[in-house]
């Protein structure tokens, strides 16, 4: 398949860029799939309403069936179309982070996809903040199924770039949008029950999430990696966001760290660290790439797939990763350090 691929300016996505849009859109309603920016990172977007389509994507992405996908619209007559019932706590929180890195999951109306939903009677939907999906979105006419635009198990992709490495012959078309902004996909919540419960932390943090609707539950199976787990929304199951070598998080002091990768070094391993600019000129390894900094953890959101993919560049052997507070969006970075290290951690105090 020639992958088609255009360069779109969002600041100009309804002027000199629109042609493109355009294209892109005539490629979604003849039920290809094409991969375009969202504020969090790429989408890989077809029809939701189409299985014909929706397999496509699993299919290009290697993705296991019963791994449920996001759709994602642009206005709220979409929502209504898609849904059996807009809870009170759905529309509080889409009044407050739509558009923007906020999934909330509804029971669902007849119509849509079964193999997107997995089998499932509820749907997850977001709107994002992006005027290239909006855009794409709305001359589309169609709501969009749209998981990370990445082969299933590899570091979700925030350039274009990402998209062309993975999929590029796969897919139809390609929108260069530039890079993404969050860097980490959406928060996915589950809003059919009186209290909202996070199944994927993202962009949206726990925290802001109940200044607006007070209590805010965490599923439990977000610490499980049970083969058996059947999962209710995105991110779910399965390892994500996976470099080449092994991956291993580590939790103590940075003098720790250093023990764990001088001892892996005296064992013959090229060694990999995943740093942050307070550290990076202390830790000695053979590859030392830093994420961003502790006193902004929104620049190791914006910089983490970047920089696990990066490592594939490299010849390291193994991966060792600093560790994070589980607070605010740091909560968001854990949870896709574990899964991209399979929930391999060393403890100092162990």
């Amino acid at each position: 398949m020639n992958t088609i691929k255009w360069i779109v300016d969002k600041n100009k996505v309804k002027t000199e860029s629109y042609p493109h849009v355009q294209q892109a859109a005539a490629l979604l309603q003849q039920d290809e799939v094409v991969a375009f920016p969202t504020e969090t990172v790429y989408g890989l977007g077809a029809n939701a309403l189409k299985d014909s389509a929706v397999a496509k994507i699993f299919k290009a992405k290697g993705r296991p069936s019963d791994n449920p996908l996001i759709v994602h619209i642009s206005n709220q007559q979409q929502l209504i179309n898609l849904v059996d019932n807009i809870t009170p706590v759905a529309k509080k929180l889409t009044e407050t982070f739509w558009p923007g890195p906020l999934t909330i999951i509804l029971k669902k109306k007849a119509g849509i996809s079964e193999l997107l939903t997995a089998g499932l009677d509820t749907v997850a939907i977001r709107m994002p903040d992006h005027e290239i999906a909006l855009a794409l979105i709305e001359e589309s006419g169609l709501p969009l199924a749209a998981p990370s635009a990445n082969l299933s198990g590899k570091p979700s992709p925030t350039l274009a770039k990402h998209v062309e490495e993975d999929l590029n012959g796969k897919i139809a078309g390609i929108v260069d949008g530039g890079a993404t902004g969050v860097g980490l996909e959406s928060t996915v919540v589950d809003c059919t029950g009186d209290i909202p419960v996070i199944f994927r932390p993202g962009g949206v943090t726990k925290e802001q999430l109940e200044k607006v609707v007070g209590r805010v539950d965490v599923d439990p199976a977000l610490e499980k990696e049970e083969a058996s787990l059947k999962p209710k929304s995105p991110g779910m199951k399965y390892t994500h966001y996976a470099p080449v070598a092994p991956l291993y998080i580590v939790e103590g002091s940075p003098q720790y760290l250093q023990h764990v990768v001088d001892k892996a070094r005296k064992d013959g391993k090229i060694v990999g660290v995943l740093s942050t600019d307070e550290q990076i000129d202390r830790i000695k390894a053979d590859v030392v790439l830093t994420v961003g900094t502790r006193k902004d953890l929104h620049t190791i959101a914006a910089h983490l797939y970047e920089v696990l993919r990066a490592f594939n560049e490299t010849s390291v052997d193994i991966i060792f990763s600093e560790s994070f507070p589980q607070v605010g969006v740091g909560a968001a970075i854990m949870n896709r350090l574990q899964k991209a290290a399979g929930h391999k951690i060393v403890k100092e105090n162990e």
